[in-house]
């Protein structure tokens, strides 16, 4: 008894002594009350009604109507899934979920994901103070994840609009959304990379943050601790379905952009120049002589696009665009999409070892890009050269397919070329900056090229070109 109240008395005097360092800690802390408050009433949650056709029902009974869970199954084919294989021909079903918005004018416009919205019969928002409208779709633009929705109401509460421009990585943050359907759930964190650059998202400079992020939040807006919307909560990186911290946000500059358009026009107009690209890594660096990774490597150009107009070839770093400084890939299709169509541009490129100026003409991005040529298989195989590649010149019909280039079919790929990654059926347009006329100018090419040196063959696989770095042996 003695020794617990002896304790009990120390921990006592513990706290005491401790208090006044937990208050001053307490005051460098944010304080996302107030924020909370006046922003809380312009987030709204966003109910998504989708009939499927021709599915089957729920599987297994009682198993509760779950988005992320039928999906789930849904993806590794369990039986009685809707879309599982075998499914075919069942009946309709009404398939539900949830994502959030905010409204961005009084009069009911709201910003939200396409992806939210994009498949939906039936779009539901219930505003903060518990009313219900049914929204119409204005437009949706799945290049960039951003839609525009509207209900009819008005004298709406309305978020502030910032400059994602001004954000510092390290900055506090806050998001405000119905993850798992729970309305007006408010999270924090810190801005932890800017302008990052996702997999298959050209036209997206992203906010990386921690703030946890769920499914629901999809279409919520990221709020700066002085209440303005600088970003629209769009993906996580995830291996459970839940957050890790690892959320990203479009700029919401990008977003307002993009709804303008959808609230003008219903399209959305961006610059095209035509031209496949690709990251220049060090070994690819090697090869051109070039003494930095910076700029954009063109791999490829479209026929009769506004790049073969202005003179880009492929093999050519593109070192700025319209005066802007591209200093990785990803930079290039933003400044292309953000340049209006039927603009003059100077376009600054890097070619054999000299930099030189094109003014192009950018044009509009197609509704559908035209399937690019897939290499046929042949069965003849000639002698495979210095980096393991058996090759065959193409066909006069294969020629056709590719707009008349001149290309080498890849009958065999193995030693260097292989694991560069270099695939039978690849079909080889040039060595470095030189295009590839025929097999004997080829490896007469590869054959003059010392041990140990890298060069850059540009393949096209499919409807993409690439350049891929092999380090030739002895």
């Amino acid at each position: 008894m003695i020794r617990t109240w002896i304790s009990s008395l120390m921990l006592a005097c513990a706290v005491v002594v401790s208090s006044p360092v937990l208050t001053a800690q307490a005051k460098d802390l944010p304080d996302f009350t107030e924020l909370a408050e006046k922003q809380g009433p312009a987030v709204v949650n966003i109910s998504i009604t989708s009939v499927v056709h021709g599915a089957g029902t729920i599987g297994f009974p009682g198993m509760p109507n779950d988005e992320a869970l039928q999906e789930f199954l849904r993806r590794f084919g369990i039986p009685g899934m809707p879309g599982a294989p075998g499914q075919e021909g069942g009946q309709d079903y009404k398939s539900q979920s949830l994502g959030s918005g905010f409204i961005i004018s009084s009069d009911g416009f709201i910003l939200t994901n396409a992806h939210v919205v994009s498949e939906a019969d039936e779009v539901l928002v219930k505003l903060y103070d518990k009313r219900e409208f049914k929204a119409k779709i204005i437009g949706a633009d799945k290049r960039t994840d951003v839609a525009l929705i509207k209900i009819e109401a008005t004298g709406l509460p309305k978020v502030t609009i910032g400059d994602p421009n001004a954000l510092k990585v390290g900055e506090w943050v806050a998001a405000i959304g119905s993850p798992f359907g729970l309305e007006n759930t408010m999270t924090a964190g810190i801005v932890s990379a800017k302008g990052r650059a996702l997999p298959q998202e050209n036209y997206v400079p992203f906010i990386q943050t921690d703030v946890a992020i769920n499914p629901g939040n999809s279409g919520g807006p990221l709020f700066n601790l002085r209440g303005e919307v600088v970003g629209v909560n769009s993906q996580i990186y995830s291996k459970s379905g839940g957050s890790m911290g690892l959320s990203f946000s479009i700029p919401i500059d990008v977003a307002i952009d993009i709804s303008n358009q959808l609230k003008a026009t219903g399209k959305i107009s961006r610059g095209w120049l035509g031209i496949a690209i690709q990251e220049i890594t060090k070994e690819l660096a090697e090869s051109f002589g070039m003494k930095n990774t910076n700029g954009a490597l063109v791999a490829g150009v479209e026929k009769n696009s506004p790049a073969d107009k202005g003179g880009l070839e492929a093999g050519d770093v593109i070192l700025k665009f319209d005066s802007k400084p591209i200093n990785t890939s990803s930079d290039l299709p933003r400044a292309v999409a953000a340049t209006k169509p039927g603009k003059v541009v100077p376009v600054d490129v890097l070619r054999k070892n000299a930099v030189k100026t094109l003014q192009i003409g950018v044009g509009e991005i197609p509704t559908e890009q035209n399937e690019a040529p897939v290499a046929s298989k042949e069965t003849a195989k000639p002698e495979a050269n210095k980096v393991g590649l058996t090759l065959r010149e193409l066909t006069p019909q294969q020629k056709k397919k590719l707009n008349g280039k001149n290309g080498l079919l890849v009958i065999e790929s193995t030693g260097a070329a292989a694991q560069a990654g270099i695939r039978r059926g690849d079909v080889i347009l040039g060595l470095n900056n030189s295009e590839s006329q025929s097999v004997e100018l080829f490896n007469k090419q590869i054959n003059a090229v010392s041990a140990g040196k890298t060069v850059a063959v540009l393949v096209q696989r499919g409807e993409n070109t690439l350049y891929v770095p092999i380090k030739v042996g002895k």
